[in-house]
C-alpha cells in the first residue's frame, strides 16, 4: 500500500493537481489537511472518477480534512472523544478524521496553528494535542498490535533539525518547549516517525511559506508527520517527501509526505 498525506491548503482550487499527482505515484490513501470547503463543496466526482472514496469533515473557508481511498474507507469517525473548541462556547473545528482503508486505521490531522506563544490559541493548540494523545495512547495500550497513522500537519517541528534556523523561531510557535513536549506524548505512547529514516538532510522538509521566497532558498519546516503504531512501523519500508509537487505553479505550501506498506 502506498498511504500519504497532504495540506493541501485548498481542495477546490487544486482538485485536478491533487488527482493527477495521485494517479502518476498510484496513491492508494491520501489523508487530506486544509480542505477549506463544506462537504457540499467538496469536489467529489474528481476522486470517485478515478476510483477513489472519499470521507470529509469541511468548515467553510478554512480548515478541514479528508481521507481519499481505493482500498477501503470504513469505520468513518469525525473529530475524537474530548477533542476541544478553539474558546467556550464555540463549536469544534473540522480538524480531525479517522478511518479504516484496507485494514489500517488511518487518521487525517490538521493540528492547531497557535498563532503567537501569548495568543489564546496557543493553549488550544497544546489542549487539542494533549486530549488527541489521550485517545491515540489508550487506543495503542489497548491492541499493542494494532495498525494506525496519525497523519497530517501538525504544526510542530520536533527538534532544531526540523528547521531552516532555529535561532529565527526563537519566541515564535511550532518550536516551542511545551508543543515540542506536546508532540512527543505522542512517541512516548509508542507512535514512530516512520518517514524519519528515509528523509535525511536537505529534503526534510514538508513546509515553505509563499512569503519571502522561502522555497526557493529551502527555508522550511517539517512540520508533517505520519506517525504509526509499532505494528505498522513494522511493515513501512520506503518513504519520501515530493518535493516537486511544492515546485508546480499554484501549489500548496505543503509538500506531500508518503509512504511504501508491505503485506
Amino acid at each position: 500500500m502506498r498511504l500519504a498525506t497532504w495540506n493541501v491548503n485548498s481542495v477546490r482550487a487544486r482538485s485536478e493537481q491533487i488527482v493527477s499527482w495521485m494517479t502518476r505515484h498510484a496513491i492508494d490513501v491520501l489523508a487530506v489537511q486544509e480542505t477549506k470547503c463544506a462537504d457540499d463543496q467538496f469536489p467529489v466526482m474528481s476522486f470517485l472518477a478515478e476510483g477513489y472514496d472519499v470521507a470529509m469533515a469541511g468548515q467553510g473557508g478554512y480548515n478541514g480534512v479528508a481521507i481519499i481511498s481505493r482500498v477501503g474507507l470504513d469505520e468513518v469517525h469525525i473529530g475524537f472523544d474530548g477533542q476541544p473548541a478553539p474558546a467556550p462556547g464555540r463549536p469544534l473545528e473540522a480538524r480531525a478524521i479517522s478511518a479504516t482503508c484496507g485494514g489500517i486505521r488511518v487518521w487525517s490531522l490538521y493540528v492547531p496553528n497557535g498563532r503567537a506563544l501569548d495568543d489564546p490559541h496557543y493553549r488550544y493548540k497544546l489542549d487539542w494535542l494533549e486530549a488527541l494523545a489521550g485517545v491515540t495512547g489508550l487506543e495503542l495500550g489497548h491492541d499493542p498490535a494494532a495498525q494506525i497513522v496519525l497523519a497530517g500537519d501538525w504544526n510542530v517541528a520536533p527538534t532544531d533539525a526540523d528547521v531552516w534556523d532555529p535561532e529565527y523561531f526563537a519566541g515564535r510557535t511550532h518550536t516551542s518547549p511545551a508543543e515540542r513536549e506536546a508532540f512527543a506524548e505522542f512517541t512516548r505512547a509508542g507512535f514512530i516517525d516512520s518517514a524519519g529514516p528515509f528523509a535525511p538532510g536537505p529534503d526534510v522538509y514538508t513546509f515553505w511559506d509563499y512569503t519571502a521566497g522561502r522555497f526557493g532558498r529551502n527555508q522550511g519546516m517539517r512540520i508533517d508527520f505520519a506517525l504509526c503504531s509499532p505494528a505498522l512501523d513494522d511493515r513501512v519500508f520506503d518513504a519520501f517527501i515530493d518535493r516537486q509537487a511544492r515546485a508546480q505553479q499554484g501549489a500548496s505550501d505543503h509538500a506531500p509526505l508518503v509512504l511504501d506498506i508491505g503485506g
